[in-house]
């Protein structure tokens, strides 16, 4: 995709690697509007779109040719492939808690939702088939342990653990993330839901501490148990339980193992999550430029007035600049010399937050015949003594096209399949990319990749014809995020995140680093509290009744 040119709605071919949709690579677009947005992730993306909802005139500057930051989509002839979110819940009912849900509801846009229950698991204890719901993590216990006085006590402990964790996530819930303001107005949004938090008040000291007090105070024991909630844990927020917030936590086991939990999937894949938020920005008349890596955040008397791009444009911002890009990348855009000691300091504690390692991603299309009935998803766990987050040893496979097989040519698979936050980026610094040296280290770091997926398919490599690796360089590369990571690893209890407001007059932050979490729900919720921040507390009322929260 090259040259100056204006896309139609946003969809995803089929056919060719491109996407069409109503963004931009001219660059001759509007260079003032009243807010720049700074990255189009889903955080950008939906910040862009609220504001755009409040009738604000917006423009979002993105560096790659993709919309969707991490959740974008792309194609190989007719393989359409996510980049990154793949497991979802909470989103094909409403009202929902998710604030995914939140966001989607207050733009007025949606996707159609696939309901499943099933997902593959083999870890040491063996190989099989688990469904979400407080059923099946019985029967986990009570079969998966070497004896059945073992089981029982497993089972116990969960049912205790359950009771702590049904109140923790009820007090989780208690104010939806879209009624969260940074302004003292909050305590006008927050007060509709007084009863809620009154009911929830003796569990909510609890919610900023590590998960794992939780489950040591519930004396929790059972290896399996305490293995299996660190594993959930590291997935969410790329670290076990104790480094997890039990706010976290909680919301998570909450959906996962209540009665009539489902997981949920966008039909078309995760791209028509992007294409809904990016509808929800030009539909008011917003722009999305792509192609416009965003180079500095130009300050002047201690307010942000716009920003640069690395061609030298500037984009002038009337009212607002909003940031999605990451706490380390927003660090490096605001070399501006300001002396300001309380400043500097805000700077380098962005630049200091602890990061989560990267990822080794591999994207494969392949032949499905003769193969038996296979899972949209699985989780592989090579060893539970070297660590949930060691090297390489946990596996997360997705097969979006058993759910929605327009995804794939007939007869063939579309499969992502990655090590989440335990690549680490020292292993590939310094290597170029294409080089002998660079082909030979991505075979080689695949390798477990490829093991987990042999227990699934063991003849999967014979049945490729598609095949591409990711590393950390590439996840550095076209998704802007500094050393490839995965995230900031803020443990609970011992760091604080940085926020979405900033000491910069007009300037705000949204995306992975301002909200407990990583994953969707929490860039949609830091998407929710930008917005929300800048709007009148009528307008922001409104739109709480609007949405039925």
């Amino acid at each position: 995709m090259s040259g100056a040119f204006v896309l139609q709605p946003f969809q995803y071919s089929r056919k060719l690697d491109t996407c069409r949709c109503r963004c931009s690579t001219s660059s001759e677009a509007a260079d003032e509007s009243d807010i720049v947005v700074i990255g189009s992730g889903v955080g950008g993306l939906g910040a862009a779109a609220l504001f755009a909802k409040d009738g604000y005139d917006v423009t979002v500057l993105e560096s790659h040719l993709h919309p969707g930051g991490a959740a974008h989509a792309f194609s190989r002839g007719q393989y359409v492939f996510d980049s990154g979110p793949s497991l979802y819940t909470g989103m094909s009912f409403r009202p929902s808690s998710n604030p995914l849900a939140h966001l989607l509801d207050s733009i007025g846009e949606d996707v159609e939702w696939i309901r499943y229950s099933e997902w593959g698991v083999n870890i040491p204890e063996g190989c099989f088939r688990k469904r979400v719901g407080a059923v099946d993590i019985q029967h986990m216990l009570q079969t998966r342990n070497k004896s059945s006085e073992q089981g029982r006590q497993a089972l116990d402990q969960w049912n205790r653990l359950w009771k702590r964790i049904d109140s923790l996530s009820k007090a989780s819930r208690a104010v939806p993330t879209a009624a969260v303001r940074t302004d003292p107005l909050a305590a006008v949004t927050v007060s509709r839901y007084l009863p809620r938090v009154l009911s929830s008040l003796s569990s909510l000291p609890f919610l900023t501490r590590p998960f794992s007090e939780i489950m040591d105070a519930e004396k929790v024991d059972d290896p399996l148990l305490r293995n299996w909630i660190d594993l959930l844990c590291f997935l969410l927020s790329g670290l076990p339980a104790n480094g997890t917030p039990t706010v976290e936590a909680a919301f998570m086991l909450g959906d996962f193992y209540s009665a009539g939990a489902v997981l949920d999937y966008p039909r078309g894949g995760s791209g028509e999550l992007v294409e809904a938020l990016a509808r929800g920005v030009t539909k008011r008349g917003g722009r999305i430029m792509l192609g416009h890596h965003v180079d500095s955040v130009l300050v002047e008397n201690n307010r942000a007035t716009g920003v640069r791009t690395t061609t030298g444009k500037v984009f002038r911002a009337k009212e607002l600049v909003v940031s999605n890009a990451s706490c380390w990348d927003m660090a490096r855009l605001l070399q501006n010399d300001l002396a300001d000691d309380s400043f500097n300091q805000w700077n380098r504690s962005l630049s200091d937050t602890p990061e989560c390692r990267s990822f080794m991603h591999l994207h494969l299309g392949f032949d499905l015949t003769g193969l038996g009935d296979l899972l949209c998803h699985y989780i592989h766990v090579f060893d539970w003594n070297k660590g949930i987050d060691a090297e390489g040893n946990v596996v997360l496979i997705s097969i979006p096209s058993v759910l929605d097989p327009s995804l794939a040519p007939e007869g063939k698979h579309v499969l992502h399949a990655y090590t989440p936050a335990s690549e680490p980026y020292d292993a590939w610094a310094g290597l170029k990319k294409g080089s002998p040296e660079y082909v030979a280290r991505k075979e080689e770091r695949a390798g477990v990749i490829w093991k987990a997926l042999e227990e699934i398919v063991p003849d999967i490599r014979s049945r490729v014809d598609v095949e591409m690796i990711g590393t950390p360089l590439t996840h550095e590369k076209f998704l802007r995020r500094s050393r490839g990571s995965y995230g900031p690893a803020i443990r609970a209890g011992q760091e604080m995140f940085p926020f979405a407001e900033t000491p910069v007059e007009h300037l705000i932050r949204c995306g992975d680093s301002v909200f407990p979490g990583i994953g969707l729900p929490a860039v949609a919720a830091g998407a929710l509290i930008a917005a929300n921040s800048r709007s009148s507390i009528l307008s922001h009322l409104a739109l709480l009744d609007e949405i039925g929260l």
